[in-house]
């Protein structure tokens, strides 16, 4: 995607906090309404799980709220959700992970304790529940996105590879091997998956999950001719 002109608008992790994704919606169109360029916002994945509304974090999305085009990606927690669907065998994982929150977002019955047929349960009734539409955003999601000198993704890249031939595993869920890593990836990665207090700006990579399920902060970094600036929460 060429970056001519373009100002580039990257939200980090919202895990079903939707009050906190209509105030970034709000600051975000605020700011683009100060340019004269084309805008893209790309949002980095993990909508659901965790926070209390993940079917609304979802529904407004698809709304496109922003005043520029929209690009979702996907994250480790949408992957689990499809996942799921067709294996309820890892609901205790997902369950651990936050999938009880999302569970209960879309009106599915949940007892305090899940046997393997209560998770096919759960796993039968979530899919009868999501609409075409909610279906259709979540296998439309990409895993990476290329705009001009930044490579964005949900969580990193595994150094050594090229990046036009990183897995989705690793795009996904990788934490390590990337975070300690300071070559040079060939561009600028920015991504979420790992929460901090503050954002983190190195020279190979700008992390922006500030974690906004517990700590009430959605960051979104701005991304103009070689420079970057935040708005938050």
């Amino acid at each position: 995607m060429n970056s001519s002109n373009k100002r580039l608008y990257v939200i980090g992790d919202i895990h079903g906090r939707l009050d906190l994704l209509q105030r970034m919606s709000g600051l975000v169109n605020t700011d683009i309404r100060s340019s004269g360029q084309h805008n893209l916002i790309v949002t980095l994945g993990d909508y659901i799980d965790r926070g209390p509304d993940s079917r609304g974090v979802i529904d407004y999305l698809l709304s496109n709220p922003f005043a520029g085009q929209f690009v979702g990606l996907k994250g480790n927690h949408e992957a689990l959700l499809e996942k799921f669907l067709g294996d309820s065998t890892i609901g205790a994982d997902w369950w651990r992970l936050g999938g009880l929150e999302t569970l209960k977002s879309f009106g599915i019955t949940v007892g305090p304790r899940m046997t393997k047929r209560g998770f096919k349960k759960a796993a039968v009734q979530l899919h009868e529940t999501l609409s075409q539409q909610q279906l259709e955003f979540f296998s439309s999601l990409k895993t990476s996105l290329v705009v001009g000198s930044y490579f964005l993704c949900h969580a990193g890249v595994r150094p050594g590879i090229a990046l036009d031939l990183q897995t989705d595993d690793d795009l996904l869920w990788i934490r390590d091997e990337f975070l300690e890593s300071k070559i040079d990836f060939g561009k600028i990665v920015i991504h979420g998956h790992t929460p901090t207090r503050e954002p983190q700006v190195l020279a190979n990579r700008i992390n922006i999950d500030t974690g906004a399920f517990d700590s009430g902060r959605l960051t979104c970094v701005v991304l103009e001719e070689g420079q970057h600036r935040f708005i938050s929460t």
